[in-house]
């Protein structure tokens, strides 16, 4: 009879031994999905600063709604599974990451660069009537003599940019406005960058952007668009990076 009892009693303490590595198995699982749902949020999709709708002197709610709600989402969820995979990555602010984009894989520049892009291009928008300041106003005038000015040139550049991409006006290392453009989601800011410098304005000039309206007439978008510039924010920006 003592073996028979001894054999149940290792079978009781082999059945609470793997019941204990069972339960310690399941913490563990949900400590590590835990961390991964808390990386997975390193960045998130901002809101709007107006409703999808108050644009549509220059684009319309469905576009702004895609635009926003899947293109840029799309951006930040990819940039995301980046940061996961990348350590790299890991507490990294977004300027950090785009500045030093030479370091990173390719995915993490077109996610990383779309997000900071469209994070940028929201601001620069609004329903309100703005002006600019008059340094900027000065500026501008400076560089390419006339507001007008300005802006025909930067509707050039940004009807020449072949395919994707955008087009920027930004403060260079002299100090002064520039006009450039850069492919795909690429902006200033990278250290690839062929022309650096502060963005203190730019627009997306992919067809998801403008195409439900303007179908393939990107210079009638680059017009229309003036109408909902946010030139105060522009100042700001004007003003930031040409603070000493």
């Amino acid at each position: 009879m003592k073996p028979i009892l001894t054999n149940k009693i290792f079978l009781v303490g082999l059945g609470v031994l793997l019941t204990g590595f069972a339960v310690f198995g399941a913490y563990d699982k949900a400590g590590a999905t835990s961390a991964t749902a808390e990386q997975a949020s390193a960045f998130t999709l901002p809101e709007l600063p107006y409703a999808k709708d108050a644009l549509e002197s220059a684009i319309d709610a469905q576009t702004m709604e895609i635009h926003h709600g899947r293109h840029h989402k799309a951006y930040v969820d990819n940039l995301n599974k980046e940061v996961v995979r990348d350590k790299n990555l890991e507490g990294k602010t977004l300027e950090e990451i785009v500045t030093n984009i030479s370091s990173y894989s390719t995915a993490t520049r077109n996610n990383g660069g779309g997000h900071w892009n469209h994070s940028f291009f929201w601001s620069l928008m609004t329903p309100e009537k703005t002006e600019s300041s008059p340094q900027l106003s000065e500026a501008i005038k400076k560089s390419f003599g006339s507001l007008d000015g300005f802006k025909k040139k930067f509707e050039e550049a940004g009807a020449k940019q072949f395919g994707s991409g955008w087009v920027w006006l930004i403060v260079n290392d002299k100090g002064e406005l520039e006009i450039t453009s850069t492919p795909n989601q690429d902006n200033p800011l990278m250290d690839v960058a062929t022309v650096k410098g502060k963005p203190v304005l730019g627009n997306d000039v992919w067809e998801h952007a403008y195409y439900l309206r303007y179908q393939n007439k990107r210079g009638d978008y680059l017009k229309s668009w003036w109408g909902v510039v946010n030139w105060e924010k522009v100042s700001e920006l004007y003003a930031q990076a040409t603070a000493k």
